[in-house]
């Protein structure tokens, strides 16, 4: 029986998504959990698995298209097996994703199906490369199959253009944002002007914490496993303090506070577009090693553009760790439905008082952002002073 691959919903605000590339042709053989193809949401660029086995055929979208949530998009069939009939809900995906009333909006989408066919089918990883380097990708002639433009095509024709004595100009004008990129500003926009942040700041002695990451640093290149690092050591620290504190694990909805189940934990990450929260599940109860190869794993397929759906979806509280690029101290925007988020700065040695003297002493300051629906000032503060004793002795909740 034949099964539909449909554009997935990824978060409850999402109602559309964008093809960036299929990873298999018309004709196929897939497997379920195969890469099947590539979207783009507000969030990131998410690789989508296949459903289940068949054979892929019926394809409706083409790369570009801007495409409902829960649109059939292709078909897995069985051999032998045709797919169903095209009828008009499934026929054009990219006009309803940009659909209005009358002539305008149908001279709109002939405008956007024709500029989706005439753009060459290109990686996303060619495609940042070719904005990093100020290629123009409809001069590009792509190697890979069916004309797909790679990495390496770019890269070609950036040398060729420095072996020409073209450089690329300095941006001028207006820079027109990607979709993650603009939906990131309009959430964030959203965030800062309806939720009522609320702010506590607090410096943390890092001595103990500093010295469990070299122990278990040093142990990790034993086993022969991923090397913890402080984003990994405050995850799960994090996660176990939140779990004496469910408020600030609570999030905000229209009918009121809804109380999680899971402490999930939403990393932020740095992408080339913009900042995506990779998700590590139930980091309450996982161990360090754990925490550490997931991070790696989201890391890696986040600076890709290979995260999942699941990677990205059902985070209760975000971690900001800004500390890797020499920042002292900063305010995050909350992400909501989340209740709160923590930023972190590095860890530099100031002078503080020990035992009523002067001491040098690695320091850390921690900056909460609180939605003052879910929790109050004294709630948040008592959630803060929980986690700065526990980072003090690491090791007892690690």
């Amino acid at each position: 029986m034949a099964m539909s691959v449909v554009m997935p919903a990824l978060e409850m605000a999402q109602e559309t998504g964008k093809l960036l590339a299929w990873r298999k042709k018309e004709g196929d053989r897939v497997s379920k959990g195969e890469p099947l193809l590539e979207i783009e949401t507000d969030k990131a660029v998410v690789e989508v698995e296949a459903p289940g086995d068949g054979i892929l055929a019926g394809i409706t979208a083409d790369v570009g298209a801007v495409i409902p949530v829960g649109e059939t998009i292709a078909w897995l069939v069985a051999p032998g097996e045709k797919p169903p009939a095209k009828s008009s809900a499934t026929a054009a995906p990219a006009a309803r994703a940009t659909s209005g009333a009358g002539q305008h909006a149908s001279a709109a989408v002939a405008a956007h199906e024709k500029q989706t066919t005439t753009t060459p089918q290109i990686s996303p990883k060619a495609r940042r490369l070719a904005k990093e380097l100020g290629v123009d990708i409809r001069q590009v002639r792509g190697t890979g199959p069916d004309g797909t433009i790679s990495s390496d095509d770019v890269q070609r024709a950036a040398d060729s253009q420095s072996a020409t004595g073209a450089t690329a100009t300095a941006p001028s004008g207006v820079e027109t944002l990607s979709q993650v990129a603009r939906l990131m500003a309009e959430r964030t926009t959203q965030s800062w002007t309806s939720v009522p942040h609320f702010f506590l700041v607090r410096d943390v002695d890092c001595s103990e914490l500093v010295a469990a990451q070299k122990k278990w640093n040093v142990e990790a290149e034993k086993a022969q496993s991923a090397a913890p690092t402080i984003t990994d050591l405050m995850i799960g620290i994090v996660a176990r303090v939140l779990a004496k504190h469910p408020r600030m694990n609570a999030s905000w909805t229209s009918e009121g506070i809804r109380w999680n189940a899971e402490i999930n934990i939403s990393v932020a990450m740095a992408v080339k577009d913009g900042v995506v929260g990779a998700v590590i599940h139930k980091a309450d109860s996982a161990k360090l090693a754990e925490i550490s190869t997931q991070r790696k794993e989201l890391t890696e397929r986040a600076r890709a553009g290979r995260l999942r759906p699941a990677d990205i979806t059902g985070g209760t509280f975000t971690l900001s760790n800004l500390g890797m690029y020499k920042v002292d101290a900063f305010s995050a925007i909350i992400t909501p439905p989340q209740a709160a988020v923590l930023a972190v700065g590095r860890i530099s040695d100031r002078v503080v008082p020990v035992d009523g003297k002067p001491g040098i002493r690695p320091m850390m300051t921690m900056t909460l952002s609180s939605d003052h629906r879910v929790v109050d000032g004294a709630r948040a503060a008592e959630f803060l002073s929980d986690l700065a004793n526990a980072i003090r002795e690491p090791e007892k909740m690690l």
